[in-house]
């Protein structure tokens, strides 16, 4: 059993950054298709980015593409999402995903029923 912590959510202004981490314990960090998705108050849940066992795939939505970066660091079983140049349309929960299948990655990265363990999430709010 996998459990994921985020931290580092928070309120900023427009154009600002905040930088999500994501707390892996419980399994084989090291072994897990990583991803980031998030929710805003009314919409569905949408991925925002992803990243396989050893970094070698890398994956952004085309609304955070050149804003985000993803990154892990599989030595400190941790996750990360470095954001910048936020837009209030960012604001939401955003939440780490762990996936287990490596079988077709590419085509599920970004798929939220293709991740096994979620965290809790953590609010960002982007204020114009």
């Amino acid at each position: 059993q996998v459990q994921l912590v985020e931290s580092g959510g928070g309120s900023v202004q427009a154009g600002g950054s905040l930088r999500l981490s994501c707390a892996a314990s419980g399994g084989t960090f090291s072994s897990l298709g990583m991803g980031w998705f998030r929710q805003a108050p009314g919409k569905e849940r949408e991925f925002v980015a992803a990243i396989s066992w050893g970094s070698r795939l890398i994956y952004y939505a085309d609304s955070v593409k050149g804003r985000f970066t993803i990154s892990r660091d599989n030595a400190k079983n941790t996750a990360s999402l470095e954001m910048n140049s936020l837009k209030p349309e960012d604001t939401a929960v955003y939440c780490c995903a762990a996936l287990i299948n490596r079988i077709n990655y590419n085509n599920n990265y970004d798929n939220a029923n293709r991740y096994n363990y979620w965290g809790q999430g953590t609010q960002v709010t982007v204020s114009s």
